[in-house]
């Protein structure tokens, strides 16, 4: 069965233009294709990353972000209880109005302090602001290597500066070293992101993200068995020219630098839209869509390439928005807005609202007991103090 099952997925229609079978790609000394088999290396290096990566935080990032004055905020602990804990752990994070009222019976404490302490609770499992810089500064390290290794490779081939180039002699392009090496690179990376997603920090577009992994997972993964890397590069390069301005953004943010994050921010937002808006439609998705078809006919793998496509053009879109809506607030505002894809702790509108409550009341609390001792001045009753002030500015102690 096993056997019936990768002979039907490696048929050659799925895979090869009409007309070109696997034999058509067999390897000599001197020419080398894509093997779908070199494809399982990158789970060894995947993991060999995410030990690159611990070590870097651990030895680089973490000493650098106290260096740098950036802090982890104090936050105040939730009470032992183990009645809270077992329904927090097993049942709810975030229980409602009912649920509240019912565990607060059953502990004998009011209302408030139970939703105080699945506040306080639900903050303590928040990534600290330092565990954000210590990812910032791994992503930026990667992107920004990525990125240059990306240009020193593709800076000598003709698809990056003619995109036709990307289908002459298609499917039959000689595999070179570098551009396997790259390859290679790319998709470790995107697995050990995979790897790492359960304990990194949660944004709100967490599920966004595991599509846009898997997207490009299955499109890096697709483009290497179909030979489809000169177009597999372009995509590689243009992603991570915004991302090397995205991270370093996030880290500034986080050493509350905000003069250099704005300017880093406008820098981003600009390379993010021409490249993710103007130069990948044209450059990929309307190559691989209209100039490949000068070449081959259309066949499975083209249409499962290019819908793989339009799903991260989608996702750009998508991005793209939350962008523009940052932007919008940063022109309004004159500084830029929190990430919106981040969760803000509870505490910080919760506590100052209760601070605000206090002070009104402790406002009012004085203005009744002023209101109340004019009145009695008023009256010829107890005067405000032994003192009474005369016309001529002198004291008479009474």
């Amino acid at each position: 069965m096993a056997r019936s099952l990768n002979e039907w997925l490696w048929q050659h229609e799925f895979w090869l233009p009409p007309g070109i079978t696997w034999e058509d790609m067999q390897e000599s000394e001197d020419v080398h294709y894509p093997q779908p088999r070199d494809l399982l290396l990158s789970i060894p290096f995947a993991l060999i990353l995410v030990v690159i990566r611990c070590a870097f935080e651990r030895a680089v990032a973490l000493p650098l972000s106290s260096k740098l004055g950036v802090r982890d905020k104090q936050r105040p602990k939730a009470q032992p209880n183990p009645m809270l804990e077992t329904f927090y752990s097993t049942c709810c994070k975030n229980p409602g109005e009912g649920e509240l009222i019912s565990l607060a019976k059953q502990c004998d404490l009011p209302v408030r302090k139970v939703e105080r302490w699945f506040r306080r609770r639900r903050n303590t499992d928040r990534p600290s602001l330092s565990k954000k810089f210590c990812e910032a500064c791994w992503r930026f390290a990667f992107y920004f290597i990525s990125f240059f290794t990306g240009l020193a490779v593709l800076y000598d081939k003709p698809w990056l500066w003619d995109h036709r180039e990307c289908w002459t002699g298609y499917p039959q392009q000689p595999l070179q070293p570098s551009l396997f090496w790259y390859y290679l690179l790319e998709l470790s990376f995107y697995w050990s992101l995979v790897f790492t997603l359960p304990f990194d920090v949660k944004r709100k577009d967490f599920k966004e993200q595991i599509i846009h992994h898997a997207a490009t997972i299955f499109l890096i993964s697709f483009s290497y068995c179909a030979n489809y890397i000169r177009i597999g590069t372009l995509v590689m390069v243009i992603h991570d020219a915004s991302d090397c301005f995205l991270e370093p953004t996030k880290i500034f943010n986080y050493m509350k630098w905000k003069k250099t994050c704005d300017s880093l921010f406008m820098i981003f937002t600009a390379v993010f839209l021409i490249s993710r808006l103007v130069i990948f439609p044209y450059t990929v998705l309307y190559n691989t869509y209209y100039y490949s078809m000068e070449i081959f006919q259309p066949f499975f793998g083209y249409y499962f390439m290019n819908a793989l496509l339009i799903i991260l053009q989608l996702l750009h879109v998508f991005w793209s928005c939350l962008i523009i809506h940052m932007v919008y607030k940063f022109i309004l505002q004159g500084t830029m807005e929190k990430d919106m894809r981040s969760d803000t702790e509870e505490s910080d509108k919760d506590e100052e609202s209760e601070k605000i409550r206090e002070k009104e009341k402790n406002g009012i609390a004085y203005f009744s007991n002023v209101t109340s001792n004019s009145y009695i001045q008023r009256n010829g009753s107890e005067p405000l103090n032994s003192r009474t002030h005369l016309t001529n500015g002198h004291v008479k102690e009474r």
